[in-house]
């Protein structure tokens, strides 16, 4: 780890969605660090008209000229030739979609490293972000680790904390911690490859794991409490969005409040009053502030209960 690498850094990132774009940007923008080649996932259908489209990490990379590969597999003959051609000091995998075989690994000179959306060793696997603001959390924050074949279970090379706002949705914690992420990167990379930072090992007693979410978990389950719902649907933000359905018809939770009292209704029946439209849950009510009807645009919940023309006591389907 002490061997010395003339400048500039060679480095070859793997990144996909908009969180690693952050971290890709900083990283061209270092006079001493070399972007060599950028590997994403390939184009994907997106969309109604589901066309394919180029990931986020695709696009700002042929924007700022760097190379580009994006092989269906990261067992590809020809991604391990590029990167022993290439020779790069060290790896670096921003969310990038596919665990990275050890061929892959051990052709870096330096390795790999890895940025993670929590506090590792909590919340390995592919929803940190949502699982700690579900979980009620007060904080999360980015660590780096050398990466190694099993998911997220490398040595610590460098941890920051985070908080969490009472508001964050999972689009604004990620935001943030995108931003840390970039910010921590190129000395991280630097003090790595000099082998200045000793890498400490995880203490596998404390892991815990999340999965890929799916459209399903959107779905509201009323007879929760209403602090609980009201973190589900800010968990859920930007996708797959919180939702309930009412006599069949989707209906999307934007955003909601609990409020101190009860409505004396069964879990998921609204009641209307002068200021808000309330749901009774298991325990008190929710507000709820913001809907979005299937194919209509995003609208204040007393504006959506008044042109649904329901009556008070209706109830959101089971």
């Amino acid at each position: 780890m002490s061997q010395q690498y003339p400048a500039p850094l060679r480095i070859v990132f793997f990144g996909t969605p908009a969180f690693a774009v952050p971290s890709l940007e900083r990283l061209a923008s270092e006079p001493d660090l070399d972007v060599a080649l950028v590997v994403t996932q390939p184009d994907r259908p997106a969309g109604r008209g589901r066309e394919r489209r180029p990931s986020p990490v695709k696009q700002r990379a042929i924007a700022l000229g760097l190379s580009v590969l994006q092989p269906e597999t990261v067992r590809d003959p020809l991604l391990l030739s590029r990167l022993r051609d290439i020779a790069p000091a060290v790896g670096v995998v921003v969310a990038y979609g596919e665990l990275i075989p050890k061929s892959l690994l051990d052709v870096p000179a330096h390795g790999f490293l890895n940025v993670h959306p929590s506090l590792l060793p909590k919340y390995r696997g592919a929803s940190p972000i949502q699982a700690a603001i579900l979980n009620g959390d007060s904080e999360t924050g980015v660590t780096v680790i050398q990466l190694t074949p099993e998911l997220d279970a490398g040595p610590i090379v460098r941890q920051v904390r985070v908080a969490i706002y009472p508001d964050d949705t999972a689009a604004t914690l990620a935001e943030r911690l995108a931003a840390v992420a970039a910010e921590l990167l190129p000395e991280t990379i630097r003090q790595w490859v000099a082998g200045t930072i000793v890498p400490t090992p995880q203490d596998e007693r404390l892991a815990s794991y999340t999965r890929p979410l799916t459209k399903e978990d959107g779905r509201i389950d009323w007879t929760r409490t209403a602090r609980e719902i009201e973190r589900h649907i800010r968990a859920m933000q930007p996708w797959p969005g919180a939702w309930t359905t009412i006599s069949g018809r989707l209906l999307r939770i934007v955003r909601a409040r609990v409020v101190d009292t009860d409505v004396g209704l069964p879990p998921g029946c609204l009641w209307p009053t002068r200021d808000a439209l309330l749901v009774a849950t298991g325990q008190r009510a929710l507000a709820l502030e913001l809907v979005q009807p299937e194919g209509k645009r995003v609208m204040p919940g007393l504006d959506w209960w008044r042109g649904a023309r329901l009556e008070a006591g209706s109830c959101f389907d089971a």
